[in-house]
């Protein structure tokens, strides 16, 4: 008896009832399949494969796309040497996840290329994994994993970190911005998220990239202004100033704001800032702005896109509650309000 001789051998059969056609060495071991038998039905013109290391599909042809993501996965998740797994947040940390294109084609966005056409499916792992590209498991490696996400069934890169990881093998600055455009316009991810996941993989020193993000950005926030109109009028709000630049008279120059309420002395602010690590948030220009305002006596609302999409009703109700404070306030000092 050798370590390839099953400890209680079963009829191949079986395996025809398996839901998956794709599985490892170790898991045919399992199922009372010897080396032998693994060798010869692999044989040329065999009705099994070797589709990746230690990863076979028990059926001749191309595998679907499906069990070309199981593939994958199978084999980032049982290659190499194993490694103790922290634990996380949520509970144990993931071994492996679908990125890149690949990723962005399970999320839905119609920029991605079919995965069927896709030569190279990433596969995120951590950085201490001893695994290699091989075949169309590209692996891409990372300090600190993301939580994945479930979409059909496969742990799949949020889209901000898929985002990058595409981003990074991409040199054709038209598909670039159209993925990033389609992240925030198809309502898959806030700018902000995507810039700064850009930022963290050190891309945004490559010019197209740049670029790029400039018009994310300006996407994104378009889309905020859009939302911020909507939900004013849906729940029933006074109509305020819309984009202007608070002065004092004869002095010096407040800020812009995307809604004011001159009577009310609120202003709100939609804050689409991708800050960089190394940013203090305390310090930032939109705090100083809004401590200056308060000073005299504005209330300033902070608003965020994604609260905006995912929460209107909460955020027209936060405006509401610093509108009707208004009378409890002192007055705020004379501001004029000028079209930007």
């Amino acid at each position: 008896m050798n370590h390839d001789t099953p400890l209680s051998p079963l009829p191949l059969q079986h395996l025809s009832g398996l839901r998956s056609r794709v599985l490892t060495t170790r898991q045919l071991r399992e199922h009372g399949v010897p080396a032998a038998e693994l060798t010869e039905r692999c044989r040329p013109g065999g009705c099994w494969q070797q589709v990746l290391p230690g990863v076979y599909l028990l059926h001749p042809g191309p595998p679907t796309s499906e069990e070309r993501l199981q593939a994958v996965l199978l084999y980032a998740t049982h290659r190499g040497p194993s490694v103790p797994r922290q634990p996380s947040a949520s509970g144990d940390a993931p071994e492996a996840m679908i990125t890149g294109l690949a990723a962005l084609a399970l999320h839905g966005f119609s920029e991605a290329p079919p995965l069927l056409v896709l030569d190279r499916i990433e596969v995120l792992v951590a950085r201490t994994r001893r695994l290699r590209s091989t075949g169309f498991a590209q692996v891409v490696r990372a300090v600190d994993l993301p939580v994945p996400q479930q979409v059909t069934g496969v742990p799949t890169a949020p889209v901000p970190r898929a985002l990058a990881d595409a981003v990074a093998g991409l040199n054709d600055a038209a598909a670039v911005r159209r993925l990033l455009t389609e992240a925030v316009r198809g309502g898959h991810s806030e700018a902000s998220a995507v810039v700064r996941e850009l930022s963290r993989a050190r891309l945004l020193t490559r010019p197209h990239v740049v670029d790029a993000v400039d018009a994310l950005l300006a996407e994104g926030r378009a889309l905020a202004e859009q939302r911020l109109y909507g939900m004013v009028r849906e729940h029933g709000l006074p109509e305020p100033l819309w984009n202007v630049d608070l002065r004092l008279p004869g002095g010096p120059h407040l800020g812009g704001v995307d809604a004011y309420w001159p009577e009310h002395g609120v202003a709100l602010e939609i804050d689409t800032r991708a800050p960089r690590p190394e940013e203090d948030p305390l310090h930032s220009a939109f705090d100083h702005k809004r401590e200056h305002l308060e000073r005299l006596g504005i209330t300033v609302v902070r608003c965020l896109p994604r609260t905006l999409r995912e929460a209107p009703a909460e955020q027209a109700a936060v405006v509401r509650t610093a509108l009707m404070a208004a009378p409890e306030r002192e007055p705020s000092a004379y501001v004029v309000a000028l079209p930007r």
